[in-house]
């Protein structure tokens, strides 16, 4: 069975919200847009790299889906450009009906159930980048294999946040941790099935 896997960068707090740019995501009158760039070094630079130029597919909400096919399309001189353009990515919306960015596809209207069908057939790693909505229903439905965290030394105090209320307790166990010059901690953990 394939395991999924969230990547997230996230503050100290727990806020996920808009961490590439202040044009990514101003909803509900969020201003600190490009919040990690300020924080990134070679460290968490290369494992970015690393992360992103492997064997796997995407698992994308629309949001995140919107903003990635309006960028990378035109960036396939850049490794990850390449990587994403090329592999498959899985597209979870209830608004778009068709999907430009090649290699893309809807998933259907019944999201775990589809997530899990997904799941359990044979291929690479499922890579969630962001995509806040869709980690909080699959997290809730139990589908999350391991959470890969790049926690940036910040507080915020708003912003969408990684878990939000409403969640079934979970236990994680920490599997890996790193941190780089800059503050960034990486963090792997993974659910405690028990």
């Amino acid at each position: 069975m394939r395991r999924i896997i969230s990547l997230m960068h996230v503050t100290l707090d727990g806020v996920v919200q808009g961490p590439g740019s202040p044009e990514e995501d101003p909803s509900g009158g969020f201003e600190h847009g490009g919040w990690s760039r300020a924080y990134r070094d070679e460290n968490i630079g290369r494992r970015i790299m690393e992360t992103c130029t492997g064997e796997f597919e995407l698992l994308l909400g629309r949001r995140t889906y919107e903003i990635w096919a309006d960028y990378w399309p035109d960036n396939d001189d850049n490794p990850i450009g390449r990587t994403f353009n090329a592999t498959r990515k899985y597209v979870a919306t209830n608004t778009l009906s068709e999907l430009s960015w090649a290699n893309s596809e809807i998933v259907p209207a019944d999201l775990a159930g589809s997530i899990r069908d997904i799941k359990e057939q044979p291929g690479p790693e499922l890579h969630i980048w962001g995509s806040g909505n869709l980690l909080q229903s699959l997290t809730a439905a139990g589908l999350v294999d391991e959470y890969r965290m790049f926690i940036y030394p910040l507080v915020l105090g708003q912003g969408k946040r990684m878990f939000e209320a409403g969640l079934p307790r979970c236990g994680l166990s920490l599997v890996e941790s790193m941190g780089s010059d800059s503050g960034i901690v990486l963090a792997t953990y993974r659910p405690s099935r028990s």
